[in-house]
This record gives structure tokens, sequence and C-alpha cells, in this order.
């Protein structure tokens, strides 16, 4: 390795010989990976690339880290031996000594190896169908086995949903939830990012250490456009990239066991709204699926407000679907823990896999990506007397029209040029959007720092 000239930010050079999925290719697989990371998905290569090399970063700006290192680029190059990842003008806090931090190598690897899988397995020659529900679930399969994050053992899993903008309390909160799931033996999966998202991986590691486990999980699953805002934290051990939010999310439900929603802005409501779109379809009225929301004491008003917003949009049948718990950790790993034996005893009985819940019903409007342009944001149909499923996945869009405006480059950019999304809808429902959206802004949940200025205008 050699050090790169000086400049405003230290910068580094280097050499980096992958490990793991990517230690035992065929001539041909490295000639394809180096097609496919030296052609049209380059760009999207370094920007992810500079993310996992700025870990820990506290900024939510996607552009930041590009404009902090404007000279930085990554390069896959093929050799006999199989990979090597060239790195020049890279941040130098990755690395200790001239040498790359082992855990961001990783995250790197990890980057490379899942935006190469997407472009050579996914791409317009691919042969899953991702028109169809069954292939684009097989796809989602496909990315997380790649990624090794399958794997067969008792149901363990907790994913953890919550804000990147959170409060001290809250945070400290998280971890103490994630330090309670780890004295029981439970793993966690997250969004990978600052916040709510490293938590309760935080805690989970002190009580994994405590128990003396050696085979731990920290997993986190992001996808390309949120992962410049939200870079993965350090602890995440096992990082994956989906191609869009609609798979991310269906990994998070796929792998998950049992989830925990901590406090959090649109992007926690999203998620939310997701899980009980398709909880709420008949065919999945069976399914154990424990649901916690849970927060410390000062986080009361916040889950009466999302309590009160599912009542009044989705019906009383969706609050069935999930347990409000508020300042008691012990409580909530607790429930979660009686939860998932629930679940293994279902999959028992049911012949599922461990490792992937077949068994959940996800329809194609909750698969299909979801472009927010003006356009289709102002098309949503977000009016009373459609079942509370179908009215779900239509919310689920607003909020996620709304984290692309936030935090997504390409939805700041639709957002500069056009101005605010516009969302329209029955007059009741839209003055309760309209009053959760003023308090996550009120209580700074929409971005870490600096004014808020709101990328949408709700309408009736």
């Amino acid at each position: 390795m050699s050090e790169a000239p000086s400049r405003a930010l230290p910068v580094q050079n280097a050499q980096i010989h992958p490990r793991g999925a990517l230690d035992v290719l065929s001539r041909a697989e490295v000639a394809r990976l180096r097609d496919a990371s030296a052609g049209g998905m380059h760009d999207l290569l370094r920007r992810c690339a500079l993310a996992v090399l700025t870990s820990g970063s506290a900024s939510d700006d996607p552009r930041a880290a590009r404009d902090l290192y404007p000279d930085f680029d990554i390069q896959v190059l093929q050799q006999d031996r199989g990979v090597r990842i060239d790195l020049f003008n890279a941040p130098a806090m990755a690395f200790v000594d001239g040498e790359i931090i082992r855990g961001v190598a990783e995250l790197l690897f990890a980057v490379v190896r899942d935006l190469a899988y997407t472009a050579i397995e996914l791409g317009p020659d691919c042969k899953d169908d991702l028109d169809t529900s069954s292939g684009i679930t097989n796809a989602v399969f496909g990315l997380l086995r790649n990624a090794r994050i399958l794997r067969p053992a008792d149901p363990n899993l907790v994913v953890c949903w919550g804000g990147h903008s959170i409060s001290r309390d809250e945070y400290l909160y998280t971890k103490q939830v994630g330090y309670e799931l780890g004295l029981r033996g439970l793993d966690i999966c997250t969004g990978c990012g600052p916040g709510a998202m490293k938590g309760p991986m935080k805690g989970a590691t002190i009580a994994h250490a405590k128990q003396r486990r050696r085979t731990t999980r920290y997993i986190g699953i992001t996808e390309p456009g949120i992962i410049a805002a939200e870079s993965p934290n350090p602890i995440v051990n096992h990082l994956v990239i989906m191609p869009d939010i609609e798979k991310r999310l269906e990994a998070f439900v796929r792998i998950g066991h049992g989830i925990i929603v901590f406090p959090g802005g649109v992007g926690t409501a999203e998620e939310i709204l997701y899980l009980l779109g398709i909880l709420l379809r008949e065919e999945n009225a069976e399914l154990p699926f424990p649901l916690i929301l849970t927060g410390p004491t000062i986080a009361a008003p916040y889950f009466e407000q999302i309590d009160q917003f599912i009542r009044l949009t989705l019906g009383e049948e969706a609050t069935k679907r999930y347990e409000i718990i508020i300042g008691d950790p012990v409580a909530v790993a607790k429930k979660m823990g009686a939860g998932i034996r629930k679940v293994r005893e279902y999959r028992i009985q049911q012949k599922d896999s461990f490792f992937f819940n077949w068994a959940v019903d996800i329809p194609g409007d909750f698969q299909q990506p979801f472009v927010p342009s003006h356009e289709a944001m102002a098309a949503l149909d977000l009016h009373h007397g459609r079942p509370a499923h179908a009215l779900a996945a239509d919310l689920r869009r607003a909020f996620s029209g709304i984290v692309a405006g936030n935090v997504k480059e390409d939805g700041m950019r639709r957002i500069e040029e056009f101005g605010p999304f516009e969302i329209h809808g029955d007059a009741d429902m839209m003055q309760a959007l309209d009053g959760l959206l003023r308090a996550f802004v009120e209580q700074r949940r929409m971005k870490i720092a600096g004014e808020y200025k709101p990328c949408y205008r709700v309408l009736t």
C-alpha cells in the first residue's frame, strides 16, 4: 500500500484481495464481475464503496462523502488468483497504520459481491421472472443465499426497525433492549445505519460477550439509494445490499423471526405499514409474527400518535397484530423470546424452513419497485373504503416517496427540480398524515443536523 498525495482530508491508496464469497471464482465469473463493475454500475459501486469506507459517519446527506472525497475511485481487476480491488484516494479513516480495518474490508467485499450479483444475475438476461411475485421472492432468496445470510439453525433473529435521527434517551433505550435480547441468545438484524439501527447491535455485543457466544450475527440490510445517507455502523458483520427498497423490506420479513420497532421517522412508518399490510391479508391471518413497538417513557406520545394513525387508516383489526411496550426492555425481550418460540413451533408444524419464511404471502403490489415521481405520488389512492392491505400498500408508497425526497440522491434531485411532492386523499386521513409528519419534523426525526425543509405538501 502507498499513501496518496496530501489533501484537505487524509486519503490512502490500497490494493485488496477479497475473501469470503469472492475468494473462489472461475475465470469466467471474474471476467463478468470485472465487466459489470466497469460498466454502467461503476458510479453506483463507487458511491456504495465510499459509504462503507466512511462507516460510522454522522451525516445523512447522501452527497456529503462524495463532496469530501471527490477524487475517490475504485476498480475491480481480474487476476488468475481471483479478484483484486484497487482503491484510489480512499478515506484514511478506513485504515490503521496503512492497513485497511478488517471489518471495513468485509463490508467493502459485500458491496462488490452484492452489486455484481444484481448486475449479473438480475440484469436484463436474468433467468428469474421479476414480473411475478414468486420470481421476486426467488430473487430475494438468491441474494441472501449468495451473501451467506441463510443458515439452518433454530429461529433467533430479531429485526429491529427505527430511525437514524433519534434522541439520546431513545438511543440508550435501544441499547438496553439489544442487551436483553443478547442475553437470551438472540441475534440482531437492522437497516445497518446509525441511531436505532446501531443501538440494539451495540447492546447485544456486550450481552453476547457475557454469554460467551462466539458466533454472533449483526446483519445490516440496505439498498443503493439509502446506503450513502445511512452508512453502515461499525458493528455490522453481515452486510447485504438489496437492489431496491421493496426487496429490502421483503428480506427483513423473510429472514426475521420477529420485529421490534423503535421510534423513528418516515422510514420507520413505511416499514410498519409494509408489515401490517402483509399481515392483514387473509392468507396470513394465522401466521405467527411477533411485532412489538417500544421506546422509553418519553416516546409514549410518539407511539400513541402512530397507533391513532393506524386505527384511522387501517382499522382496529390492524392493532391486533402488534403490542406497544413502553419503558421496559426486559418485558420486550421476554415477549419477543416467547413469540419466536411460537414461530418455531408453527414452522415445524407447517414444515417451513427456519432460515427463510416461505409461508408468508407477499403480493405483487408490495414487491414491485415504486419510483416516487411527482406524478406517481399525486396518483396514490389514499381514500377510505379500500381493503386495509391495499390502502397500506399506497400509504407505504407515500412514506417511501418522502424518504426518497429526504435522503436519496435521485429523490432530492427531483425535489430540487420540480418542487415538493403533492399527496392527496380523504380529508381526515390527510389531516392525520399531516399531523404525524409535523410531529416528526418538530421532534427532529427527519434529519440528523440542520434545518429540515419539507419535500412534500399534504393536500385534501
